[in-house]
């Protein structure tokens, strides 16, 4: 892998995200060149609340002027793809199956686009375990760098306390709703 980073950083919402980007805005992680942020949860259900977590992520990055891509929202390819894990805990083989699926088309897009490492904030959520969003990247990834970035957790409370974002309770899929 060259020297220089091509980063690509995939987030679930803008709540989570922030401090990430900002922080790659400001230089505060080393040798990334270059980054865009990659909105692919086809796992946000219902769709309104999917549509409100694009929006606030939308919104977020062109303040900061940051690049995003936008992946497919296919629900029902999503649930395909976790078929049979519906019942599975949060935290449980679901998660990890629905992050592999994520990361997959983070390298997809990796390769199409010359970007050469991914980053998440999955595991920022206080809903999900990093440890496993790493597993799952470190297997999906391929030849792809996955960077398990420790982000400036303070610096994200802190943006999050100062916006008016729209900020959920729960993870994202119909599954992880709290009853």
């Amino acid at each position: 892998m060259s020297d220089k980073i091509k980063l690509i950083l995939m987030s679930c919402c803008a709540p989570c995200s922030c401090g990430a980007i900002k922080q790659i805005v400001d230089g505060e992680i080393p040798g990334i060149d270059d980054f865009i942020v990659m909105f692919f949860n086809p796992n946000i259900y219902p769709l309104v609340e999917y549509q409100k977590r694009l929006n606030e992520q939308i919104k977020y990055c062109e303040k900061l002027g940051v690049k995003y891509v936008i992946g497919d929202y296919d629900h029902d390819k999503w649930r395909e793809h976790i078929a049979g894990l519906e019942n599975e805990p949060e935290r449980g083989a679901r998660c990890s199956k629905c992050f592999a699926y994520r990361f997959c088309l983070a390298r997809e897009y990796a390769k199409e686009h010359d970007f050469n490492a991914i980053a998440s904030v999955f595991g920022v959520s206080r809903h999900k375990d990093q440890s496993q969003v790493d597993a799952s990247a470190n297997q999906s990834c391929g030849d792809i760098k996955y960077l398990p970035i420790k982000w400036n957790e303070n610096l994200r409370q802190q943006i999050n306390r100062e916006s008016e974002f729209y900020r959920q309770n729960y993870c994202g899929c119909e599954f992880s709703v709290r009853k």
